[in-house]
């Protein structure tokens, strides 16, 4: 019975889910994907005319939420000095623009969330015209970085699927190193256009919760919730990969 018991403990795949949660992104992660499920859940037992049952569910997410504020304090001067370093980088000039205006539009989201929450908690007392304020004006900050991140995507992809075609029509007539070369170069630029497409699908759904939030468009929690759980699973996998290796 100890044997069995040392044998799923200690099993590969726990150590590495162990290693994921250790990481201040890892838990984020998982905590936003249960929050959706919740938002998703909440939304389709309240359909269903189970008030009692989808109220539980509706708290859950509510207090995911204010855990992944919490979680999130530090993150505006991490999306800071990427936006500096971006102003400093030879990046291509559209791909740059695009990084500066996401990474300030995360700043400026991250900043007017922490003050959400802080007034939330009760830690600042807001009078209710003005937290509405601050809500919304958040929710644009970061509808505005989702949109510099999708045409930064769609740069990106654009550049890769040039530099592709270059690498996979260029001259024949060249020695072994230098082909070992090419195809090396051709393996990477494949493997960063797969993970630039993943980012695009990411932020096409994503777009839509601050877009909703904000009042330009009007999706239900089922929809709203579903699109986050999706883009939270990919963002998962993201970060296993990161944490354990593929």
């Amino acid at each position: 019975m100890a044997s069995i018991a040392s044998q799923v403990i200690l099993h590969p795949t726990v150590s590495k889910s162990l290693k994921y949660g250790s990481t201040t992104v890892g838990r984020d992660k998982a905590y936003r994907a249960l929050q959706y499920f919740a938002r998703f859940y909440a939304w389709y037992l309240l359909s269903r005319g189970e008030r009692d049952l989808s109220a539980r569910w509706n708290s859950l997410k509510s207090h995911l939420a204010i855990a992944r504020k919490l979680l999130r304090l530090g993150k505006p001067m991490e999306h800071l000095q990427a936006a500096i370093r971006a102003c400093l980088s030879t990046a291509n000039p559209v791909e740059q623009v695009a990084t500066i205006g996401r990474q300030l539009g995360y700043f400026g989201y991250l900043t007017l969330d922490a003050v959400v929450w802080a007034n939330t908690i009760r830690f600042v007392t807001l009078k209710p015209e003005t937290a509405t304020k601050v809500t919304t004006f958040s929710n644009r900050f970061w509808l505005t970085g989702v949109l510099f991140s999708i045409a930064n995507g769609v740069a990106k992809n654009s550049r890769l699927a040039l530099e592709t075609k270059k690498l996979q029509h260029g001259s024949n007539e060249i020695d072994l190193s230098e082909k070992a070369g090419r195809e090396t170069r051709l393996s990477a630029v494949s493997a960063a256009r797969n993970q630039t497409r993943q980012q695009l699908l990411i932020d096409m759904l994503d777009l839509w919760i601050p877009a909703t939030n904000t009042g330009l468009t009007n999706l239900n929690d089922g929809v709203l919730g579903a699109f986050g759980l999706i883009t939270s699973v990919l963002g998962a996998h993201q970060q296993w990969a990161a944490v354990n290796g593929k």
